[in-house]
Parts: structure tokens; sequence; C-alpha cells
């Protein structure tokens, strides 16, 4: 999640949807679930009064604009001067409130439709995908020099001290095979709760393509 202080009252947060996941809301429940979408709001507001030291009181004005990979929120904070709220909203002089409230609802309902779409067409069959932490980049040496990962798409990535292998197959092996090769790997480290969205975000990629090989063929 990225957070721009724009100006003393107003902020504005960038989720995608994949740090919605990783923060362990579903992207759809936090419009048609009232308590969990407040939940992730407040979570938002305390991440950014730690980063940003933004205080949240008094009236606000929220807006949600939705894109293919996330969501854009400014969050203005009113001012009380003399028992009146004074409002500045970042929001151009021909656009009055209702409209923006209106466009920002068939965004809304737009994206959500589309999202729903891609779900209700997704094959099913989907490839096993498995993410791999290894405490230490020993352990990942010696692996690659034990296992061949021959016809699995393999990355390598770190991510806060923690290498990270991401393993992900096609239909080259059976499941048998498959779990016969995650047995060996699971040998040299532990699967992981992170996901990959989160280490591909945050994280930084060390090897990424055929990253078992690569790093066999380096440290040989």
């Amino acid at each position: 999640m990225e957070i721009e202080r724009i100006n003393d009252t107003t902020i504005k947060f960038y989720v995608t949807y994949a740090d919605i996941e990783d923060r362990g809301f579903d992207s759809d429940e936090i419009w048609y679930n009232r308590e969990r979408g407040e939940e992730f709001f407040f979570e938002m507001i305390n991440e950014a009064y730690d980063h940003e030291d933004f205080e949240i009181e008094g009236p606000l004005w929220i807006q949600v604009q939705a894109f293919n990979n996330g969501l854009e929120i400014v969050i203005t904070r009113g001012q009380m001067n003399d028992g009146n709220v004074k409002l500045e909203i970042p929001v151009g002089k021909d656009k009055d409130d209702n409209d923006v409230d209106d466009n920002i609802i068939d965004m809304l309902d737009d994206q959500l439709r589309s999202r729903q779409k891609d779900r209700d067409g997704a094959n099913t069959t989907d490839p096993l995908s498995i993410v791999i932490a290894f405490a230490d980049l020993e352990d990942l040496i010696t692996l690659s020099k034990a296992v061949k990962l021959d016809y699995v798409q393999n990355e390598v990535y770190a991510l806060e001290n923690v290498y990270y292998l991401h393993i992900e197959f096609d239909d080259f092996y059976d499941e048998e095979e498959q779990d016969n090769i995650l047995s060996r790997v699971l040998e040299y480290g532990e699967e992981s709760d992170v996901s990959i969205h989160r280490i591909r975000e945050y994280g930084h990629t060390v090897v990424s393509e055929n990253g078992v090989e690569v790093l066999a063929s380096y440290f040989s």
C-alpha cells in the first residue's frame, strides 16, 4: 500500500487488490460487509497515522476510485473553526458533489462486475503454486544442488532477510509427481504463509526465471 500526504488535511492511499487480500480481507466484502469494510478503513487510517502522523478527527470526505489493479482512496479531514466545519475537497470546480458520488458508485459497480466475470470465467484447474521460505541462503543453495526443477516455473525473491522460492507447476507432471518434487523441496525449507503477491510487491527479485538452476550454476 502506498500513502501520499497531499496537504495538512488530505491524504491519499493506493491499495492493490493483492494488498487487500494479504491483509486478510476479501476484495468484495469490504463493499458488502459494513463491519469488515470499517475494519479495513480504520486499519488504513492507523497506518496513515504511523507513517504520516495524520490524525483523523472531525468530519471526513472520502473519495474512492477503482482501477484494474486496485483502489485509490482520498481522505480529507474537515477543519473546525468556531463551531463551523471547513472542508476543502480536492475536486475540480466543474463537478458537484452528486456527480462525484454517482461516478464513484458507477466505477465501483463496473469494477466489481468485471472482477466477478473474470472469476466466473476462470479455469477451475489452476496450476499448483507454492511459496517456500528459507531462513538462510545456504539452505536454498544446497537445495539447488540437490533437486532439479526441470519444466517447473520457479523464481527466487528476498523480503525482510528471508529468501523465498516460488514454484508453479503446469500440466507436465501429474499430481503424484508434483507431490514428490515438493516433498524433496520441503526438506530444505518451509511452506510460507506470505503470499507471492506481497513478496513481489514489497520484496525484491533475486532470480526471475529458473531460480534453482541459476543458483546451482552460480554456486557450483
